[in-house]
C-alpha cells in the first residue's frame, strides 16, 4: 500500500509542471476568447448589425478559442490527435446528415448580416409578395399579400432574387388602356397627362409617360405610366385612384372606350 501510495505521488510531482502549464493555457484561453469576443462584439455594434448576429458570432469565437485553448492543454497529457480524427469523422457524419439544416443556418447569418431586407418590409421572394415577419437562423417568415404565412428555407431565400419594395420609394403605376378609333391621340393625352398628377403621391420625375401600343381589333391600345412615392401611397392604391379618374375624366371629355366586338357573317341559302 506504501509503495502504491510512494508510486503514485511520484507520479503527481513528475506530471506537476505539465498540469501547471495545462492550467495556465486553459485559463489564459478563457481570458483571451472572453476579450476577443467583446473587441469583435463592440465593432458589429459599431457597424450596426442585428443583435442576434453580434451575439451569435462573439459566442462562436468565444468557444472556438476555448476548445482550442482546451485541446493544446490536453496534448500536455497524450496525443489528442487520434481522438480529434475520431471526432472529425463523426462530425462529418453528422454534418453530411444535417447539410440542409446547416445551410439554412449559415444562409441565415449571411442574411442576417448583409440584410437585404429586414422585419417589416415588403419584399418579393420565390414569387411571394409580402412583409416580412421574421428572420431566424433557419428560415424567414412573411405574410403574403393576400394574408397567407409563408415560412421560407433560407438557403432558398438567399439563392433566389429578392426584390425589396420598402427600400424604393418611387415606384412605376402602369396603365393599361384602351380608346375608340376616331379618337384624338392628343386629347387622350392632354387628359391623362392633367389625370396622372391628380393622384395622390405622384411626383414630377421621373416624367410620366403615354404610348400608343397597338391596333386592336376594335380599339387603338395605349400604356400610361408615372412615377409615385411609396411612402406617401402604395402601388396598388395609386392604380386604383388613377383608373378612378381616368374613367371620369374620360366620361367628360367624351372618349369612348369601345367593347370587344365580333362580326358574324351568315351565307343565306337559295
Amino acid at each position: 500500500m506504501q509503495q502504491y501510495l510512494f508510486t503514485l505521488v511520484e507520479r503527481a510531482v513528475l506530471a506537476l509542471p505539465n498540469i501547471i502549464t495545462a492550467l495556465a493555457i486553459f485559463v489564459l484561453s478563457l481570458y483571451f476568447a472572453r476579450v476577443i469576443s467583446n473587441v469583435l462584439k463592440r465593432v458589429l455594434v459599431k457597424r450596426k448589425t442585428v443583435s442576434g448576429v453580434t451575439d451569435l458570432l462573439s459566442d462562436i469565437l468565444r468557444w472556438t478559442i476555448i476548445i482550442f485553448g482546451v485541446i493544446t492543454a490536453l496534448q500536455r497529457f497524450f496525443n489528442v490527435t487520434a481522438f480529434i480524427t475520431g471526432l472529425g469523422i463523426i462530425g462529418f457524419t453528422v454534418g453530411f446528415a444535417l447539410q440542409n439544416v446547416m445551410q439554412n443556418f449559415v444562409s441565415g447569418i449571411i442574411l442576417l448580416m448583409q440584410q437585404p431586407f429586414k422585419v417589416g418590409d415588403e419584399i418579393n421572394v420565390l414569387n411571394f409578395d409580402g412583409v416580412v415577419l421574421k428572420i431566424d437562423l433557419r428560415t424567414t417568415e412573411m405574410r403574403t399579400l393576400d394574408g397567407r404565412i409563408a415560412i421560407l428555407p433560407n438557403a432558398d431565400v438567399l439563392s433566389h432574387v429578392i426584390i425589396n419594395y420598402t427600400r424604393s420609394n418611387r415606384r412605376r403605376v402602369e396603365l393599361p388602356l384602351v380608346v375608340a378609333y376616331g379618337t384624338s391621340p392628343e386629347q387622350v393625352r392632354a387628359v391623362l397627362q392633367s389625370v396622372m398628377k391628380d393622384v395622390p403621391g405622384y411626383v414630377i420625375t421621373p416624367a410620366p409617360e403615354i404610348n400608343f401600343t397597338n391596333f386592336g381589333n376594335s380599339s387603338i391600345e395605349l400604356t400610361a405610366s408615372f412615377w409615385v412615392n411609396t411612402s406617401v401611397i402604395k402601388v396598388e392604391f395609386a392604380k386604383d385612384a388613377a383608373l378612378v379618374k381616368v374613367k371620369e375624366a374620360f366620361e367628360s371629355q367624351n372618349i369612348k372606350v369601345p367593347l370587344p366586338s365580333q362580326m358574324f357573317y351568315f351565307k343565306a341559302e337559295k
